[in-house]
């Protein structure tokens, strides 16, 4: 039985991850903090270890005490990573910091795996062709222009200098599926009848449902030759605001929703606003600049070409079809808070 290592799996990707690797055989050990929930981490099957990033010798300590008779793991999946934060030095300390002390500390326990697969993010690559709408490739030379995505391409470029180093990079686009927050705060609107939207000029949308970036994980650490590369992880095609609403009332049964364009000065000062507040309250704030410079941009179209190539991607969930899932589970989640 081989054995594997998920790093940041309280959360939503995390909790399919495990399940996954559970479902594949995997002796599977998910790494955790004091505070995290485990909602999504009930199979007693799971190895949990329990760590804080911020002590580099706890950490050291809970590593080498949870290591499968003292040896590596086979595999490592690195998930763990902050997509919002109240103060955006935390990006930093978290997306890059994080991973360079459990990476110096796997080679220093002597705990190198076969594989370490490291999550990072579309945004590491910074906006696209905005005239042509070009699909962005693995090729592209990276310019990010918010602090998350800054974060990642940092952490990159670690995980790049690490020549001795077995890493796999993973660039995925906009992951949505059941428990997911962000983008069921849009299905939450458009089930209250409105669909909000920034900006005037087309906007071309890529989404992956999560369990087929799961999928993708397990083909990408099982297959020869991926090693030392990086991964975009996608559907295979893009769609546009429109496309996305009519797919969410199919499945939420609305025969009416209202289109709202929100022109992007209006939507500025409104993240700025949000932002501050966050700040005011120590709490992350959904809607931030940083996710204004999201939400301005309008190409996300993307190649999963080199994934196809290497280790046969082949996302099974159409947005049709993942939508309906998410949906599926929204309604129940729904229904579930009605009754207590």
């Amino acid at each position: 039985m081989k054995s594997i290592l998920i790093v940041g799996a309280g959360g939503f990707i995390g909790g399919f991850i495990a399940a996954e690797a559970l479902k594949r055989g995997f002796d599977t050990y998910v790494c955790v903090r004091e505070s995290t929930s485990r909602r999504y981490l009930k199979d007693e099957r799971l190895h949990f270890v329990v760590l804080d990033y911020d002590d580099p010798l706890s950490m050291s300590g809970s590593l080498a005490e949870a290591a499968p008779g003292g040896k590596p793991w086979d595999y490592v999946i690195y998930n763990l990573g902050a997509t919002k934060c109240a103060n955006f030095a935390d990006f930093n300390r978290i997306n890059f910091g994080y991973l360079r002390s459990f990476v110096g500390l796997l080679k220093e326990l002597r705990l190198v795996p076969e594989r370490f697969l490291y999550m990072s993010s579309l945004s590491a690559l910074g906006p696209g062709d905005e005239k042509d709408y070009t699909p962005m490739t693995e090729a592209m030379v990276p310019h990010p222009n918010t602090r998350y995505g800054l974060s990642k391409i940092k952490a990159e470029s670690y995980l790049e200098m690490q020549t001795d180093f077995p890493w796999i990079i993973f660039r995925p686009t906009g992951v949505y599926g059941p428990h997911e927050r962000d983008y069921l705060m849009m299905v939450k609107s458009i089930d209250a009848g409105f669909d909000f939207g920034v900006g005037y000029k087309r906007q071309m949308l890529t989404f992956i449902y999560v369990e087929d970036l799961v999928t993708a994980m397990f083909q990408a650490l099982e297959a020869p030759g991926t090693v030392h590369k990086k991964y975009i992880i996608s559907e295979n095609r893009a769609y546009t605001q429109s496309e996305f609403r009519t797919l969410v009332s199919k499945a939420l049964g609305k025969r009416f929703c209202i289109p709202v364009k929100l022109p992007l000065w209006m939507a500025y000062i409104a993240s700025v606003v949000a932002e501050k507040y966050g700040v005011l309250t120590l709490k992350a704030s959904t809607l931030n600049r940083d996710k204004f410079k999201i939400m301005k941009q309008r190409n996300w179209n993307c190649s999963t070409e080199a994934a196809r190539r290497d280790f046969g991607f082949d996302p099974q969930f159409s947005l049709e079809r993942g939508i309906a899932e998410t949906v599926k589970a929204y309604i129940a989640e729904k229904k579930h808070n009605k009754k207590k």
